[in-house]
């Protein structure tokens, strides 16, 4: 089963962390992310640019268009990972493997894959 890993964080504190500060966060889930690699169940691990550069398309009647993501939460979605674990359970654990020794929330979704012809698997 494929799970999405949704990396949410206060976008402030992040935004404020300096160049070592990042270089080591990010050096520490790789040394996780490699493991996954390794077996075969890393997908997409994907950073998103700040929500400052986000646009969204609010539907219902004429679409509206505004800048931002305008989520009415502290933390924002800053990326994800793509990984394929047998469990909801492993996917658990993976979580609060990446995020070991840090302040960042995690929302574990399955993803349902559709196929360019319409058909889901």
């Amino acid at each position: 089963m494929l799970y999405a890993l949704l990396c949410c964080h206060d976008e402030a504190v992040v935004s404020s962390w300096t160049k070592e500060e990042d270089d080591a966060v990010l050096a520490k889930r790789h040394r996780v992310t490699e493991r996954l690699a390794a077996k075969g169940k890393l997908g997409p691990a994907l950073r998103l640019m700040p929500t400052t550069a986000a646009t969204t398309v609010r539907m219902g009647g004429e679409p509206v268009i505004l800048d931002g993501p305008f989520a009415e939460t502290k933390e924002a979605l800053l990326g994800f990972y793509l990984i394929d674990c047998d469990s909801l359970d492993e996917a658990i654990e993976t979580a609060k493997d990446i995020g070991r020794d840090e302040k960042v929330v995690f929302e574990i979704r399955p993803v349902k894959l559709f196929l360019p012809n319409g058909i889901a698997s």
